[in-house]
This record gives structure tokens, C-alpha cells and sequence, in this order.
């Protein structure tokens, strides 16, 4: 007996659906068992001794079974919340991050005492005092194109001295 798969499909899988909807599957989940079913019967059909062959009682069985073994292992697999999941994590950093961040700290400092007095004030009064380049520049008596001068001397010099910054 040779199965014609796409009539069978066209006339049986909304019918299947409903079946594995009616057993408690997601409608997601009732159409991928579904499209399962008919992968399954295409790769092995009934073999060629049952004369008395009823295709849609043999679709329907294909699916219960899968639909038996996907609640199977959707008991087995054990599902957390994801907002219960972020009450858990620590967002606190970890020791090592902790240890890392002390140690740039530490290059850095050294890094600006490195610096002439002039180009570590005008990157401390940019960077660290959050002023613009103008304010700098008045205080430190300097054109606005020489005050970005030094500051960018003193991100060069940081970057050559301090790890990943």
C-alpha cells in the first residue's frame, strides 16, 4: 500500500492539530508534533502485510506517541522563572573583576603622576571634573586647540601604560 503523504497532510493535519491542542500542547507545539507525524510515516510507512490499512488511525497513533514522549521529557527538564532567576544572581562583581579593576586603578594613577603637571591638570579638569575644554582652557590660560593637545597626550600616554582601558 503506498501512502500519498501530501493528500494525507492536506486532508489530516488541521484535524491532528486540534487532537494534540485537545491533549494540552501550545498550538506551537500541537503544529511542530504535527509536522513531526508526517516526517515520521515519510521516513518509515506501515509495512506492506497490513491489508487492512487505515492511514488516519495509523497518523493518529504516530502522534500520540510523540505527543506521550514530548510531555516525557518536558517532565524530565526542570523550568525556573527568569525573574525569579535575577533575583538570585549577585550583581556584585566577581573577586577576580574586583582585583583586576584595583590593579588599572592603581596603572592609571600611576600613569597621570607620570605626566607633566599642566597636561594631567587639563585631563583631570576634563575627564575627572567633567568641565568642557573652554573652562580648561581659561583656567589653565591656554588656547582651546592646546588644552585638546594635552589631553589627548595625556589619553595616549594612558593608553601605552594602562591594561585594556
Amino acid at each position: 500500500m503506498a501512502f500519498d503523504v501530501q493528500d494525507l497532510f492536506r486532508r489530516h493535519s488541521q484535524e491532528l492539530k486540534r487532537f494534540l491542542r485537545r491533549r494540552g500542547h501550545s498550538a506551537e507545539t500541537a503544529a511542530d508534533i504535527t509536522q513531526d507525524t508526517f516526517l515520521r510515516v515519510l521516513a518509515s510507512p506501515p509495512g506492506e502485510v497490513c491489508s487492512n490499512h487505515n492511514p488516519k488511525a495509523y497518523l493518529y497513533q504516530v502522534s500520540r506517541n510523540l505527543s506521550v514522549n514530548h510531555h516525557r521529557r518536558e517532565s524530565l527538564i526542570q523550568t525556573t522563572d527568569l525573574d525569579d532567576a535575577a533575583k538570585v544572581a549577585d550583581p556584585a562583581p566577581s573577586a577576580e573583576r574586583v582585583v583586576y579593576s584595583r590593579q588599572c586603578l592603581a596603572q592609571t594613577r600611576q600613569a597621570l603622576a607620570e605626566l607633566p603637571e599642566r597636561t594631567r591638570m587639563a585631563f583631570e579638569m576634563h575627564r575627572l571634573g567633567e568641565r568642557t575644554i573652554q573652562e580648561v582652557a581659561g583656567e589653565l590660560n591656554l588656547s582651546t586647540g592646546r588644552t585638546w593637545g594635552l589631553i589627548r597626550e595625556a589619553y595616549r600616554h594612558l593608553l601605552t601604560r594602562v591594561d585594556n582601558l
